[in-house]
């Protein structure tokens, strides 16, 4: 055989479609069995089948004819039931004429005609149909109370389907009754058809007077039933049976679904009213043994109310007060004001928790069991406990769904009030006080887990359905086969020892009927068929084994067959069950009643679905009728209402209740409005009533209208539902986050304090329901991952948007908490991020400073206008505390600066939580009130290389160019113009205070120019603001840099010295060093096993790494360069010095003005005025020693200084006077003061001014130079300098 060849590129689209094959991901259950489109096989052939079983008893075959027939009349009452039920008024919505005048009044009524005709034609069939069914019912009640008859055998099956007409009978009564809708639209039908003439032969006329007295008469088929039952003889026995064997069935639970158990009830409420009459009284009948009204009436109290039909119920116990005879010492428990204990779910709530832990136990040991093992063949008792598993596992859904039900019925039939529920407002509708308002919150809690449980354990069964069918089938194919092939043997060889012809004939009818043999035909050996013992050696009988379960005629016949022998009436005067033996009396008394369940089990698809349908909780159609037959008043005010409220308004009739009337939205919003943990993971099951509800409609109901009120229900709340979920994720990961980042010692000291916060989040199982990928909601597969993905990344931009937008509302120390702000959201998208695939954290941080295309943001914007426009106009700089803060006295130099208000949102947009922000508020206050190294740190890190060099840049170009080619220059010209020509140092003859006198008398145009302390010292304030602002940026950087170059050293190779010990060699211990850390090295391991793409980028990335500004660059000395090209203007230099070496007296360059403004600043002020360095800060000296510097006038300012003048004279003589207002002692102390400063600004300036020099370039070089000779003195006295330092 050739071997196939596949191209490169077939193999990759194969490999391609791969990624399209759905694979089982690890989802957690949490959500209840999909309502989806599947095939439900149904082997109810409602008799279809009975000429089948020829071999059968005839008369069971013919009572399987009438089953079937009144079968078909209990499916088209059903019909007629929904009809009723989800009939809509239509002649609300049809124009009616406004008089008879009106021109198109024809058109009007003929359209009315044409709309409601059919819905009238289905009012007649439903008037026809009751009447065939009272025809068809009372007919067979009149066969059975026949005198012959009556001593006859009745089956339960029989008694069973009389007793569903009954009930039928009572639920289309309440119905016509309940819906007035019906009424109006025939009567506008009606209206409409006789202006017409429509009707114009007498029959029609008749039938339509005979529907509309139909419709309009209450109680019309119970009283028709009534009366007619009463005219048949004995009617009162058959029915006491009919009560009799569901009062039977109710106590030994021999029903499945919540409904049948209702039916039971109602059939013996109802079944009791039609009995109680004129000449027949029901309490007789419980004296005469024939009813137990006691046991009744014990049923009637624990069952207070029942579902009759959706939203509709009905107390039983009604029908009982308004018979005849009613005698309520009859009835103490039902006459009796206790509340039933339907109505009170807590008492159920731990047998059912008890009961779902052992059973769920037992399922998932199965499960496992199944999943895990293979086995060819189970045996008989494998499969029988398998079947009883899901029989038990049915029954107990059952059970659990009727706890639900009967709950939900009495709430609605007891609706609460303002008086019992303080939260009910006085004017609530009424279906919002039977749901919103009637239950508490342990009540809606023990509900949701209800449902959970049962919607969880249909998820299970459902899962191992098929595994637990085949099981089902062959248990019950191997028990019915024994049964009949072995159990009746013994009977059958009695019947015929003892010439017993009619029980032969029975039983010989049941092994025809189902017996299964071996070899296809009965053992004509059988010693039991002649009456005779088995042989010594035993007669051996082997029964097959097949997976396939008897059909229903068949199960149906064998049972009745059965029960004709062990029932109390057999036709005779001698009842069969007397001469069959006491121990097979037993053994088919025991398949009777095991056999009941099986037809509920061989449709267990079916059965499940009906045992978990919790549907009925959200229909509402009895409410509706009722509300939109009024209109609806609402109080737009919450306070205690009254008939004179002014704030009533009057809504438009209800077409649908809004959600928070609905139970399903009830439920799951009650979840998630408590937060409560334990539940958060059945969140899912509420919203799964919908599922149920529009099951019901398309399937039972059948009504399009019905499905897309449910649709449009489900949209609504399932988008509330992702709402307020997202929201609370967000804002729980965002709570923890906060908590996470805060500090912790602070938290310590907190709640010692006593303010004492919820520290950490209380973990709420959200990671379960982040794991949904595809929730199942009426047919649609929803990612609520994708969905919650959506909204958080919303929620965060808003976050990283509200921090941002905090910042631009407040002044440049909102960095601090900016970036504090920043780092818990990024912590939380981080958290997030394990359960979301939320966009990158930077992407949306770019996106949320407007950084995405712009070369820089609104972060960096915000810096720059805050430095402009308020830090360097209003700050003062200590270099004692290396801080800024704001100046004390408000002066206005700049125009006041307006700040737009950060918006208002919920806390968990901001540090997660109301005490987390009060927290935070408190910590970062702090940062308020200066401006020092946390903010130059912060600024680095979020501004960035690109940010900060864009700051720096514009803060030259458009603040400290503009200040020194403008401002300062104008002023130093006008100064310049007023200082003295000549200004000399005064001889220390003269004494400090002559020196000071001297100054002042010299200066003093200065000293008195008027805005020296304002305008001009606010320039220099300014320009030295932003020099210090870069200094201090780049000293912030480069702290920065230190850090990521001492983290990035390990992976570059860069290790610490080992410590050494005497002996050992530096060299080789380097060297293991380098290997025991060669796999942490980036560059290496890429070049080695990278492509050379990777090699390249790892490259770039290392040297980018290494290359760092405090590795030797200087933003500084760059921007000090700037400055002094902005210094071109000859003022500043001055003329030169008419002795060619150096200007000593005049005052012609900038150092000369800077040491008169220097004296201005160093005269003491008045105790009630602010000094210059409160006002202007060290800023002011930066700015001028700065300049002085670029200008290279340092060592002549501080050679010439006036004020270090009167310093140098004041320690010689230590005078302290006072000249001209102005004490020496002070003045020589602010002196000395400012020329420490000056020193420390011309040291660091000088550092980085001459950082490229060679190293050692600091020390000066001074050549000696000796003073000339002068001729008088004798050339021995000259002494060369160099042989001096020689010796």
């Amino acid at each position: 055989m050739a071997q196939e060849k596949i191209t490169l590129a077939d193999a990759l689209s194969n490999v391609e479609v791969l990624d399209e094959l759905p694979l089982p991901d690890e989802q957690p259950c949490i959500e209840a069995q999909p309502c989806s489109v599947v095939y439900q096989a149904n082997f109810d052939t409602n008799f279809e089948d009975r000429n089948g079983f020829v071999t059968g008893i005839a008369k069971y075959i013919e009572e399987a004819t009438t089953h079937a027939n009144l079968n078909q009349l209990l499916d088209e009452g059903q019909k007629h039931a929904v009809m009723l039920y989800t009939w809509r008024c239509c002649s609300r919505a049809i124009p009616q004429p406004k008089s008879n005048e009106q021109p198109n009044r024809v058109e009007i009524y003929e359209k009315t005609v044409e709309v409601l005709s059919p819905e009238v034609n289905k009012l007649l069939n439903f008037m026809y149909f009751q009447r065939k069914a009272i025809e068809a019912f009372s007919g067979e009640v009149k066969r059975l109370c026949h005198a012959e008859k009556r001593k006859d055998f009745v089956s339960e099956a029989y008694l069973l389907t009389l007793g569903k007409f009954i009930n039928m009978f009572a639920v289309l009564d309440e119905l016509k009754n309940m819906k007035s809708s019906v009424k109006n639209d025939y009567s506008t039908y009606r209206r409409a058809a006789q202006f017409l003439k429509v009707m114009t032969d007498s029959h029609s006329l008749q039938e339509s007077q005979n529907l509309s007295m139909f419709l309009a008469t209450q109680n019309k088929i119970r009283d028709t039933v009534k009366d007619t039952l009463e005219k048949i003889v004995g009617y009162e026995d058959l029915l006491s049976e009919v009560v009799n064997i569901c009062v039977h069935m109710y106590d030994s639970k021999m029903y499945m679904t919540p409904e049948e158990k209702h039916m039971l009830v109602k059939v013996m409420g109802f079944g009791l009213f039609l009995m109680d009459s004129e000449i027949c009284n029901i309490n007789k009948l419980d004296q005469k043994k024939k009813l137990r009204l006691d046991r009744i009436d014990r049923i009637f109290k624990n069952l207070e109310v029942v579902p009759l039909f959706g939203d509709m119920q009905i107390a039983p116990f009604n029908y009982i007060k308004r018979s005849k005879h009613f005698d309520p010492s009859k009835w103490p428990l039902s006459s009796s004001t206790a509340i039933s204990p339907q109505a009170d779910l807590m008492v159920h709530l731990p047998t059912i928790r008890e009961d779902h832990v052992k059973y769920i136990s037992e399922l998932s040991r199965y499960s496992n069991e199944v999943t895990t093992t293979y086995k060819d063949n189970a045996t008989d008792g494998e499969n029988k406990s398998t079947a009883d598993l899901a029989l038990r596992g049915l029954q107990l859904l059952s059970e659990w769904t009727s706890v639900v039900t009967e709950l939900y019925s009495w709430k609605l039939l007891h609706p609460t009030d303002h008086h019992q529920n303080k939260e009910c407002p006085a004017e609530a509708e009424e279906y919002e006080r039977a749901t919103r308002y009637n239950y508490t919150e342990d009540e809606k809690f023990a509900l949701i887990e209800v449902i959970a449980m049962i919607k969880g354990l249909q998820v299970l069964m459902a899962r191992i359905e098929t595994v637990l069918c085949e099981a089902i089938r062959r248990s019950i194919y191997a028990e019915l086969q024994d049964f009949v092939q072995l159990v009746l043997r013994e009977p059958l060889r009695k019947a015929v020892k003892n010439k017993k012809d009619l029980i032969r004939s029975i039983v010989m009818s049941v092994r025809e009927t189902c017996a299964d043999w071996q070899k296809g035909t009965e053992p004509s050996q059988d010693p039991a068929l002649k009456g005779k013992k088995d042989p010594d050696s035993g007669f051996a009988i082997n029964v097959p084994r097949l997976n396939v379960g008897p059909s229903s005629t068949q199960l149906y016949m064998v049972r009745t067959m059965l029960e004709s022998l062990i029932a109390d009436k057999s036709g005779g005067k001698r009842t069969l069950r007397k001469d069959i033996d006491g121990s097979c009396l037993s053994q088919i008394d025991a398949f009777h009643k095991a056999s009941f369940y099986w037809t509920y089990l061989l449709s267990f698809s079916e059965t499940l679905q009906k045992c978990c349908d919790l549907s009925q909780l959200w229909y509402r159609e009895f409410y509706l009728e009722m509300t939109m037959g009024r209109k609806v008043n609402k109080c737009t005010v919450r306070h205690q209402h009254n008939e004179e409220c002014s704030d009533l308004i009057t809504m438009e009739k209800r077409i649908q209740f809004p959600i928070e009337m609905s139970m399903p939205w009830i439920l799951t919003d009650h979840i998630l409005r408590t937060k409560e943990p334990s539940m958060m993971e059945y969140v899912l099951y509420p919203l799964d009533l919908y599922n149920d509800s529009a099951l019901y409609a398309l399937t039972i109901f059948r009504k399009q209208f019905l499905y897309d009120e449910v649709e449009a229900e489900v949209n609504l709340c399932f988008d509330q539902f992702v709402y307020k979920l997202s929201e609370q994720v967000f804002a729980h990961y965002k709570q923890l986050a906060g908590s996470i980042y805060l500090d912790k010692r602070f938290r310590v000291e907190c709640e010692v304090l006593g303010f004492n916060f919820q520290s950490y989040p209380r973990n709420n199982r959200y990671e379960t329901l982040l794991k949904q990928r595809h929730v199942q909601l009426l047919g649609r597969s929803i990612d609520l991952n994708k969905l919650i993905t959506q909204r958080i990344n919303a929620d965060m931009q808003k976050s990283l948007e509200l921090a941002i937008c905090r910042f631009e509302a407040s002044d440049i120390t909102g960095v601090v908490e900016l970036e504090a702000l920043l780092s818990v959201n990024k912590l939380c998208h981080k958290l997030l991020s394990k359960w979301l695939a939320l966009d990158d954290f930077d992407a949306m941080l770019k996106e949320a400073n407007h950084n995405v295309l712009a070369p820089y943001g609104r972060i960096t914007l915000h810096v720059f206008v805050e430095l402009n426009y308020d830090f360097l106009a209003n700050y003062c700089y200590n270099a004692a505390t290396n801080r800024f803060v704001r100046n004390k006295l408000q002066i206005a130099f700049s125009g006041p600066i307006t700040r737009e208000k950060a918006p208002v949102m919920s806390h968990y947009y901001l540090w997660g939580s109301k005490p987390l922000n009060a927290a935070y508020s408190t910590q970062y206050s702090q940062y308020n009130g200066f401006v020092g190294a946390p903010h130059f740190h912060a600024i680095c890190r979020l501004l960035g290389y690109q940010g900060i060099a864009v700051v720096m840049e514009i803060i030259l170009k458009d603040i400290v160019k503009p200040l020194v080619q403008g401002n300062l220059l104008q002023f130093t010209k006008t100064l310049m113009s007023a200082m003295p020509k000549c200004c000399k140092l005064p001889l220390c003859d003269y004494g400090s205070p002559g020196v000071l006198s001297y100054y002042q008398a010299h200066l003093v145009d200065i000293v008195q120019y008027p805005d020296a302390k304002t305008e001009l010292f606010q320039s220099f304030r300014e320009m030295g603001n932003s020099l210090l602002f870069c200094l201090l940026i780049e000293q912030a950087l480069s702290q920065e840099e230190v850090c990521d170059l001492l983290h990035a050293a390990p992976f570059q190779n860069i290790l610490p010295r080992p410590f050494c010990k005497d002996g050992e060699k530096p060299e080789s211990k380097q060297k293991r060093l380098e290997a025991k850390y060669a796999s942490l090295q980036i560059v290496p391991n890429v070049e080695k096993l990278g492509t050379a793409k990777q090699a390249m980028i790892a490259r770039e990335g290392d040297l980018l790494t290494r290359e760092r500004l405090c590795c030797g660059l200087s933003i500084f000395e760059v921007i000090l360069g700037r400055v002094k090209s902005f210094l071109d203007d000859p003022i500043w230099m001055g003329p030169p010095p008419i002795n060619g070496v150096m200007n000593i007296d005049e005052c012609s360059e900038f150092h000369r003005l800077w040491s008169a403004l220097q004296f201005v600043y160093c005269i003491p002020v008045a105790g009630t005025e602010y000094m210059v360095e409160e006002l202007f800060g060290e800023g002011l000296h930066w700015a001028g020693c700065t300049i002085i510097v670029l200008l290279n006038q340092q060592r002549k300012f501080e050679a010439l200084d006036f004020c270090y003048h009167i310093l140098r004279v004041q320690r010689v003589d230590g005078k302290d006077d006072t000249v001209k207002g102005i004490n020496l002692k002070r003045m020589v102390d602010r002196i000395r003061r400012f020329q420490v400063l000056n020193s420390q600004i011309f040291a660091v300036l000088n550092k980085y001014l001459k950082s490229n020099d060679i190293e050692g370039s600091n020390v000066e070089h001074v050549r000696c130079f000796p003073p000339p000779p002068h001729p008088s003195v004798a050339p021995s006295h000259y002494h060369d300098p160099n042989k001096l330092r020689a010796q």
